[in-house]
Formats: structure tokens, C-alpha cells, sequence
């Protein structure tokens, strides 16, 4: 086994600072909601604590953050997806 390497150790006491803030910012359901958004899209949960992580920093943010908040923010997040319109010739 070796040693874990500096920048790791720095990394996880960053994630947890990071996850103790959002428990912070966001009620029970929006938390909620923010886990169930991770499994099925990482990135976006990243994009989205990331926005309320330097929005709390700012003071531009007003915890607690509801569910409701939270669906417009991953809303406003989203990339556009594209729609293909297949047709037969």
C-alpha cells in the first residue's frame, strides 16, 4: 500500500468543506433531489453545487434553498438537448 498523496488529502478535506456548505444551502428535499440528480448526471451535479457554492459565497444566495429553487436552478443549468426529427423517404 501507499501513502496517499498530498493533493488527495487536500482534495477530500476540500470535498467535505464543499458538502457541509450544501447541507447548509439546501433543505432535506432539494438535498434530496440534488443525490438523486448525481445519479444519473454527475456533471451536472458537480455544475450545480459549484453555482451554489460561489452564489453563498458572493451573499447573492438566501439559504435555505428549496425544492422548488433547486428545479430552476438545474433547469437554468441544462444544456438545451437537441431534437432529431428522423423521416422516412
Amino acid at each position: 500500500m501507499s501513502a496517499p498523496e498530498f493533493g488527495d488529502e487536500q482534495g477530500n478535506e476540500a470535498a467535505e468543506q464543499k458538502d457541509i456548505l450544501l447541507r447548509k444551502i439546501l433543505d432535506p428535499e432539494s438535498r434530496l433531489r440534488l443525490g438523486n440528480v448525481r445519479m444519473v448526471r454527475p456533471d451536472l451535479a458537480t455544475q450545480v453545487e459549484n453555482y451554489l457554492v460561489a452564489m453563498m459565497t458572493q451573499g447573492r444566495l438566501n439559504p435555505p434553498v428549496t425544492d422548488e429553487q433547486l428545479k430552476q436552478i438545474l433547469l437554468s443549468l441544462q444544456q438545451p438537448r437537441r431534437n432529431f426529427k428522423m423521416s422516412r423517404v
